[in-house]
């Protein structure tokens, strides 16, 4: 890029180069990509960074942290928004929220947990977003209602039953809504398990529902003893073939788990064949995250049922725990080596 040089004091092609950085935000270390301009003509202290390139730098590293927290980055905002047809006045004033919020937030303000909650629940649930909308006194002018409106309409359509499975899955964690050792300090994250899953199924060939939940298990498990926090915060209980999630019968309803019904050979029962969902994607996992899954995806892939199952049986996790007991992410410290 040809620009006036603040570092020679000439006009010429400057690099626009980006590296690791990191800094600390309310408290927590993060890392983001940190963008800067260098100037070739001087040796040494040489870099330098617009106004706009600053900007974009504390946005990253904002977003970084709110990735962290478990909240909606700046540009996952902006899709919210933009999936409703609003403005980021129409949205702040649909809310009941002063006008300028929405802005702040999709520029550099870090939304407070109570806030995110509410664009969480708009994001999954259109009718969450009518109902707010309505008790707030349907402030905005007729058009801009009517594409409101529409928008809602469209959005139940295409979602209605993803919502309705979501709801399910959700309800049998009503109790575990708050972030502690038995869901490993996570909530219930609904996007990053279908992800996982599918990923899983993107990899493995004959991935059925047994092994699958072992496999979640081993991913959250492996996760929280690299980072003290799970991935999907499922709660899981002893049962008879090893570690099994809370509600793991609505994990199958999703919308984005896909899977064919297939007669076992002794025509005995029906098996759950997972197989992966080509319109979902995996973008949302992080690098971190894509290593711990390989780790168990390398560690279990030739792996039948049973012998996964067996393999579950010798964790201390499952040893010490009885039939229908939460197992607790405590075990993490004493799992078998991958």
């Amino acid at each position: 890029m040809v620009m006036n040089c603040p570092i020679c004091g000439k006009k010429h092609d400057v690099k626009l180069k980006r590296r690791k950085a990191s800094s600390t935000i309310k408290g927590e270390k993060v890392q983001y990509d940190e963008e800067y301009f260098a100037c070739e003509e001087v040796k040494g202290d040489n870099e330098f960074a617009t106004a706009a390139i600053e900007n974009a730098n504390l946005l990253r590293a904002r977003n970084a942290y709110r990735e962290k927290m478990g909240l909606l980055t700046s540009d996952e905002i902006v899709k919210i928004r933009e999936k409703y047809g609003l403005s980021q006045v129409d949205l702040s004033q649909a809310l009941g929220w002063g006008e300028a919020t929405i802005s702040r937030y999709e520029s550099k303000a870090i939304q407070d947990s109570a806030y995110d909650n509410v664009l969480q629940l708009i994001r999954i649930n259109p009718l969450i977003l009518y109902y707010l909308y309505i008790q707030n006194g349907a402030v905005l002018n007729k058009n801009k209602e009517g594409v409101l409106m529409q928008r809602i309409r469209e959005e139940l359509l295409a979602s209605g039953r993803e919502i309705i499975a979501r709801d399910k899955l959700e309800s049998f964690y009503i109790t575990y809504n708050e972030a502690t050792i038995e869901n490993g300090f996570k909530c219930l994250d609904i996007d990053k398990l279908e992800t996982i899953i599918n990923y899983l199924a993107k990899k493995i060939k004959n991935l059925f529902k047994v092994k699958l939940m072992k496999m979640l298990w081993y991913v959250d498990i492996l996760s929280f003893q690299m980072n003290n926090r799970s991935m999907t915060g499922l709660v899981y209980q002893h049962a008879t073939m090893g570690a099994l999630p809370i509600g793991h019968d609505a994990i199958l309803q999703l919308d984005n788990v896909s899977f064919l019904e297939e007669m076992s050979p002794d025509y005995d029962n029906v098996k759950y064949h997972i197989i992966y969902n080509e319109k979902l994607d995996l973008k949302g996992l992080t690098k971190d995250e894509r290593n711990i899954i390989d780790s168990v995806i390398t560690k279990f892939n030739s792996m039948n049922t049973k012998e996964i199952v067996d393999y579950m049986h010798e964790e201390e996790a499952y040893k010490q725990t009885n039939d229908g007991e939460i197992i607790s992410f405590e075990w993490a410290k004493s799992l078998n080596k991958f």
